[in-house]
C-alpha cells in the first residue's frame, strides 16, 4: 500500500497553475486543474526537462524546454498517448494536498 505523504498545502497553489515539489530524493510536478490536484513525475522524457516550471493549460502540462505537452490526469504524451510520464495518486485531507508514493 502506498504511503501518502504531504507536499502542499491547497492555498500553495492556485487553480491553473504548477510547482516543482521535492519529496525525498524526487521531484514531482503538482498540478491545480480546476480545484483538483494531480501529480506527474517531474522529468520531461524528451530531454529531461523540468514539468513543474512549465506551462498548464486546461489538463495539459506543457514542458517549458520544448512545448511537449502531457495529459496531467494520465501522464500521456498528448502526440503520442503511448508515451507518458509516471503518475502519482493525490488526495486532499482537509487543507493537506498529500501525494503516494
Amino acid at each position: 500500500m502506498p504511503e501518502f505523504v504531504k507536499v502542499a498545502a491547497v492555498s500553495d497553489l492556485p487553480p491553473g497553475k504548477v510547482a516543482q515539489v521535492a519529496i525525498g530524493d524526487r521531484t514531482i510536478a503538482l498540478c491545480n486543474v480546476d480545484g483538483t490536484f494531480y501529480a506527474l513525475d517531474n522529468v520531461c522524457i524528451h530531454r529531461g526537462g523540468p514539468l513543474g516550471e512549465g506551462y498548464l493549460e486546461g489538463d495539459k502540462l506543457e514542458c517549458p524546454w520544448h512545448a511537449w505537452q502531457f495529459n496531467v490526469k494520465t501522464g500521456c504524451l498528448t502526440a503520442n498517448p503511448r508515451e507518458k510520464v509516471p503518475t502519482f495518486e493525490v488526495k486532499v485531507e482537509g487543507s493537506d494536498v498529500l501525494v503516494a508514493l
